[in-house]
């Protein structure tokens, strides 16, 4: 699915009016997507809906949404921040010929009936602004929003009901799943028509009187403000709702967000006389004595998510600790200096890379003098295949070994931000997976540059490096050096916990070694994972999950993806 910037949305619009698809026609599939999202999550008939009404086209969109949902038995009245004529306005005159309540902000001057609807409502739908939003809101709408917010924060903290913060993509019409918060009870439940009014969709800024909701229904693509915090954080659940328009308008827009079908099509296929060697063997190189839990979460990741064969490199002090609680794989043990990895462990190394059809190095690894040289000795010249092993040059030199498809994480990341030029030492199109303190260091920079535009800087680093980068965090950005960038839908405080990224970097080296494509591997990876996460939560809570809980679930997420 297509992430839209603003200015990429109105063209898209205006060329479907062009093609003769009108706006008209947009705005009426538009509320009624509304409506019957609503309609699928709370019961309406005889409940009291208020309809906060803008000036514009996101108002239109409010006013057809309360004539559905007048339909289905819901008692709505809309309140208006400024007139309208029925006589230029259809909609506005259909809800007057139904007989639906209506109010003008300019005849409520103490805003006491605005008050009492907001405290009367079961349904609060806020179709005040809409893309078009400059922020900060002045005037009336600011007032408004104001006021209801009080109103609606005092009926949450009433009836105890915590609003999530968390945002699930969904179709616009079943029912939530269990992953999906929301309010229930006695408080209303609040409702944004694009998007909560005082949203800016393109950087995410989010005016402070606007109101947070529980639902959201944006329509044709979601916009890269629904992913960019603050703003993604008051959306509650994200439906984007399908209004007709031609998918073939947004054909070049290069930026996405992961989705059960696009992954379906990056996953590796399984044919039913598949065995261990065709479903790719993988090799990990992880662990100290320090952190042998990185070892064994990246190994049994990299089982669970397919990978025929999966050999963990890991220090000859720590195997019996890890191979006691992982039978699945094999091991390749390494010469060590204290529990570290040693530099000499390159050689030995080496010597099996050849079986190998993918890479994983650095989760747990440490950044010891020792450590560090090894992985320097590895990647020690300008990527792509070599001679197996090490050879002399004329000049007495050796060359690194020829190494498969890459996929660095961790530690591994740390020790390369200390290396000149590392990214002409890596293989073409390797994967990196960097949080955004990891991205920080590689690029040279601090934390917030990292996080002021994430999905910008995924992409301009991913086209400078040449390779894949997947910068973690809420709404995982995965990037190609060809410009090809997913979006992962997930915003999950239980994935913040040690250990969670070793689980991440075992799923992709998985598909990588199971012949996925770079960037396919990486986004796929990334979203099997965000699933299994969403799936933990929903069983043990955010607070005090743990790597192994995601770990257990990823079998469940590939098989719900791929529907079998």
């Amino acid at each position: 699915m297509k992430v839209v910037m603003v200015e990429q949305m109105r063209r898209i619009e205006a060329a479907s009016d062009a093609a003769g698809y009108s706006y008209a026609a947009m705005m009426e599939k538009a509320g009624r997507a509304v409506a019957e999202a609503i309609i699928a999550r709370r019961e309406v008939r005889d409940r009291r809906v208020l309809v906060l009404v803008g000036p514009g086209n996101n108002g239109g969109d409010g006013l057809v949404a309360a004539r559905y949902l007048a339909e289905a038995g819901a008692r709505v009245a809309c309140y208006l921040s400024r007139p309208r004529d029925p006589a230029e306005d259809e909609n506005f005159r259909l809800v007057q010929e139904r007989g639906l309540a209506i109010v003008l902000a300019s005849e409520d001057g103490k805003r006491d009936m605005l008050q009492q609807l907001a405290l009367e409502a079961n349904v609060v739908v806020d179709a005040l602004l809409g893309t078009g939003a400059r922020l900060p809101l002045r005037g009336t709408l600011a007032k408004m929003l104001s006021l209801v917010g009080r109103v609606l924060a005092a009926r949450r903290q009433a009836s105890r009901e915590p609003l999530t913060s968390l945002v699930a993509i969904s179709a616009p019409v079943p029912p939530p799943s269990p992953l999906v918060g929301g309010m229930q009870g006695g408080g209303a439940f609040a409702v944004a028509v694009d998007g909560p009014s005082g949203l800016d969709y393109n950087s995410g800024a989010l005016d402070g009187v606007a109101v947070s909701a529980d639902l959201t229904v944006t329509f044709a693509y979601p916009k890269p403000g629904h992913f960019r915090f603050p703003g993604a954080g008051a959306l509650g659940e994200l439906v984007v709702a399908d209004i007709g328009i031609d998918p073939a308008l947004a054909a070049d827009v290069a930026l996405e967000v992961a989705t059960p079908e696009t992954v379906r099509g990056w996953l590796p296929p399984r044919p039913p006389d598949a065995h261990g060697g065709t479903l790719g063997k993988a090799l990990i190189v992880a662990g100290s004595v320090n952190c042998t839990g990185a070892a064994y979460l990246a190994g049994a990741a990299a089982t669970r998510a397919g990978a025929g064969l999966v050999t963990l490199a890991l220090p000859t002090a720590i195997h019996t600790a890890v191979a006691a609680r992982l039978a699945e794989a094999t091991y390749l043990l390494l010469p060590h200096e204290l529990g570290s990895i040693a530099a000499r462990a390159a050689h030995v190394l080496a010597e099996r890379l050849e079986e190998y059809d993918a890479l994983l190095l650095g989760p747990g690894l440490g950044c010891e003098r020792e450590t560090a040289a090894f992985v320097e000795t590895l990647l020690g010249g300008v990527g792509g295949r070599r001679r197996l092993g090490f050879v002399g040059t004329k000049e007495g030199e050796t060359l690194p070994p020829a190494l498969p498809p890459l996929v660095v994480d961790a530690d591994g990341l740390n020790i390369l931000a200390g290396m000149e030029d590392w990214p002409k030492r890596l293989p073409p199109v390797s994967i990196l997976t960097p949080h955004p303190g990891e991205m920080a260091r590689l690029m040279g920079c601090t934390v917030s540059e990292v996080q002021a535009d994430r999905v910008a800087v995924a992409q301009s680093q991913a086209t400078a490096w040449g390779q894949v980068v997947v910068l973690k965090g809420a709404y995982t950005v995965v990037a190609a050096p060809d410009g090809r960038t997913a979006i992962e839908p997930f915003a999950n405080p239980g994935l913040a916990p040690a250990g969670m990224g070793d689980v991440l970097a075992g799923t992709i080296v998985a598909l990588r070694a199971q012949g996925s494509d770079a960037f396919e591997a990486a986004a796929a990876g990334a979203y099997l994972y965000g699933l299994a996460g969403d799936w933990a939560r929903s069983k043990v809570g955010m607070a005090g999950m743990v790597a192994g809980d995601v770990l257990a679930r990823l079998p469940q997420a590939w098989r719900h993806v791929v529907g079998t």
